[in-house]
Parts: C-alpha cells; structure tokens; sequence
C-alpha cells in the first residue's frame, strides 16, 4: 500500500491521529497522538510520547489501526499495519526521528518511535455523506463551524 496524495492531504489537515491497539486478549485500546508523520511512501512514525499501553500492546501484537479525520471537513482515513518500536539506541532511529524531531522541538520528550509498515487504507466520511450525496464539502465546513461555536 502506498500512501497517495489524497491521504498525505488528510495527514496534513489532522492535528490529531488515534492508534489503536489490542492486548494478546483481544482487548482494544485508543490513543490520541500528536507527533505523527509519513516515512516514505508506505509507513508512518509516531512519536511516543506518554503512550505506555500501545508500546506493551505492539510489543505482544503488532496490528494496529491509525485513523484521522479533517474534524470540519468529516473526512479522513483509515491505515492498518504492522508496529513496531524503534528505541533510541537502534540505528534507524535518527533516520526515522528527523521529521518528528522537527515537529517535536523541546516541547515533547520521547525515547522511541512506533514505526508502522501500512498495508491497507480506507477511506473515512460522516454517514452525512452517505445520506445527503448532494451535500458539499462547503456545507459540510459551514455545519461543522456552526454545530461546534466556531464561528461561520
């Protein structure tokens, strides 16, 4: 899977992305992250920053699931993957590290990054897309502005 312009477009646009994980039980688990980039044209760095329980749970299995959504635009997508945790100590690190660094300044302290190798992407709409095929992405902007109190 290669990540094309229409993807890169919704990375750029989301401030947040959430990782999920699952223990060997099966038991799912959500994460916000902050500090997240594209690796070339098939993989994602994710700084770990303050995420104790996705580092155990890609440690005992590795699939995860990353998602992000334009909040005014209600579109995103949806990566699935391998994981896995690159420690300061491995020689990919700095290679891996510069853009995140970049991004990260002083403000976040991190001693690995979770690497995912991507294997699949799905896009994400708000069912108002689904439902109201007529409705643009402008209405969509305006709706979400209003319904939030950001203004219009």
């Amino acid at each position: 899977m290669k990540l094309n312009t229409e993807i890169l477009k919704y990375i750029n646009q989301s401030v947040l992305c959430w990782l999920a994980t699952c223990n060997p039980e099966g038991q799912p688990n959500v994460s916000p992250k902050e500090l997240f980039t594209p690796q070339g044209e098939n993989q994602m760095v994710i700084a770990n920053v303050a995420s104790p329980q996705s580092v155990k749970n890609i440690q005992q299995n590795p699939k995860v699931c990353l998602s992000f959504v334009d909040i005014l635009v209600q579109k995103g997508y949806q990566l699935k993957g391998t994981a896995s945790i690159i420690k300061k100590e491995d020689p990919n690190f700095l290679k891996l590290n510069k853009n995140l660094k970049t991004m990260a300044g002083d403000k976040y302290p991190y001693d690995s990054i979770i690497l995912i190798q991507l294997e699949s992407a799905k896009q994400i709409l708000a069912p108002s897309y689904i439902l109201y095929p007529e409705i643009t992405v402008e209405q969509k902007i305006a709706d979400a502005k209003k319904q939030y109190g950001l203004g219009v």
